[in-house]
């Protein structure tokens, strides 16, 4: 079958589209900028990219006609947006209108569990999204699932940086609320395994895990897990605007994600029974089985996405990303640095390997307390470390830079700097006949720009200088 998957450089989409390649399928990547696509998806004679941006309609000519399934990944809960509702409606409409110019018969869609009378700002997107979706000229299959766990999920990060930063807890009675986690792998299983299946053609599925805890269980699961004694205690004086800071102060999400994340976790989470595992052979696996196979992944350094790669986890950049890959030079503050090295591959390995565990080889704790200074003023800090240890594509976060250009044949790296600055500012790493060029550039904006620029400047100098030598050598 000829596939489409929107959302293809998100989460989800990133892991499911080589599961449809090895089921024999051929697939359609729609993404905004073919620049996130990583190098192995480009590889692929079973995959097509197109680029098209489902809030721009005059975009999605790309999208072939032959299609004969299509999966809707598309999310805006972290969007820097207030309105992030009206964009996700927007979406569905469009995608709709698209794919009823096509041969499409089914489209999938991924969304969340809404039993409840009362639901979230986010759940009630989706129940709305549903609703856009649904058409006579194809059928429609939804599958709704609740907390997703997995390396390198949002739930499943901040879970993490709640139980291993936090020996005690003071948290919210939220904690209480009721949910069904449900492993990364049972989701692409279900999502994989019903495309092309009949007898799913315009149903709803609720997808969920064996049981039923609450966040405080999962809380104590998670640390019984890393072997970790947590103590936890529920208050009912914190307000949603605390809850939120306390996240997003504590973890890697970002305030705005955090928000909506406060505002999804006092609905209850619990789904429907049904037959949809016993119809795709589907047994999902219990909550602490998830979270042990999660650590796997990363400690053999394999996680194949991250939610912290998504744009949309960025608080600056909103356009699409190779809008920065030429460096500016007029009006630009420039720190430039060269030095020999003695092995080039060495060196390459080193640059590749910068920042998240490994640090940034020189003042590693000044990076840390700028990250600090950035966090206590609302910007990310360095909370989203990077998502491989080893290896790095356009797109990826690393710390609160952002990969813009990363090529080891070419022997360039590009980033581009996600922090609250009162300008922009890039960082550049190259290495021409055997000598590494370092280059940081700051295009500052208005006088502002310039004071920050004059009184970081003696710091630059030190920081700069001993992380070449360490990168050189």
């Amino acid at each position: 079958m000829k596939i489409l998957v929107t959302g293809a450089t998100g989460y989800i989409g990133k892991r499911l589209i080589p599961l449809l390649v090895q089921d024999g399928h051929q697939v359609v990547c729609a993404v905004r900028n073919k620049q996130r696509v990583g190098n192995s998806f480009q590889d692929e004679e079973e995959i097509e990219i197109v680029e098209a941006d489902f809030l721009k309609p005059e975009t999605l000519h790309t999208i072939p006609k032959d299609i004969d399934a299509a999966y809707y990944l598309i999310h805006s809960m972290s969007h820097t947006s207030n309105d992030f509702e009206t964009m996700e409606e927007e979406c569905a409409i469009n995608f709709k209108s698209r794919l009823e110019n096509t041969q499409v018969q089914q489209v999938i869609f991924l969304s969340g569990i809404t039993n409840e009378e009362k639901l979230s700002k986010h759940l009630r997107s989706r129940k709305n999204v549903e609703d856009s979706l649904a058409s006579d000229n194809y059928a429609l299959t939804v599958f709704k699932a609740g907390i997703i766990v997995g390396s390198g999920s949002s739930s499943f990060e901040i879970i993490r940086d709640l139980v291993e930063k936090l020996p005690i807890m003071v948290a919210p009675k939220w904690l209480n609320t009721k949910t069904q986690p449900l492993a990364i792998r049972d989701v692409l299983a279900f999502l994989s395994r019903a495309v092309g299946r009949e007898e799913l053609y315009n149903t709803s599925y609720d997808i969920f895990g064996p049981e039923i805890l609450t966040y405080k269980q999962m809380l104590l699961q998670f640390a019984e897990v890393r072997n970790l004694k947590r103590t936890i205690l529920t208050v009912p004086v914190m307000t949603p605007k605390l809850s939120s800071y306390w996240l997003y102060f504590v973890t890697s999400t970002s305030y705005k994600l955090a928000t909506n994340l406060v505002d999804s976790m006092g609905v209850q989470i619990v789904g429907k029974p049904s037959d949809i595992n016993q119809l795709l052979q589907v047994q999902p696996l219990r909550y602490k089985e998830a979270v042990s196979l999660a650590f796997e992944k990363i400690e053999q350094n394999s996680i194949v996405s991250s939610w912290k790669d998504a744009l949309v986890s960025s608080g600056r950049l909103k356009d699409d990303i190779h809008k920065y890959v030429n460096v500016p030079k007029f009006g630009c503050f420039v720190d430039y640095k060269e030095e020999e090295v003695t092995d080039v591959q060495r060196t390459i390995d080193k640059i590749w390997a910068i920042g998240g565990r490994t640090g940034w080889y020189y003042a590693t704790f000044l990076w840390r307390v700028r990250g600090f200074l950035d966090k206590m003023v609302g910007g990310i800090g360095l909370r989203r470390g990077r998502t491989s240890e080893t290896n790095l594509e356009v797109g990826d976060v690393l710390d609160f830079w952002r990969v813009i250009y990363a090529d080891k044949s070419q022997r360039k790296l590009l980033l581009y700097a996600e922090m609250k600055l009162p300008g922009e500012a890039w960082l550049e790493f190259k290495i021409e006949d055997d000598v590494l060029k370092q280059t940081a550039t700051f295009r500052p904006w208005g006088v502002a720009g310039r004071l920050y620029w004059y009184s970081v400047l003696p710091f630059h100098g030190l920081i700069f200088k001993g992380m070449i030598n360490r990168l050189a050598s």
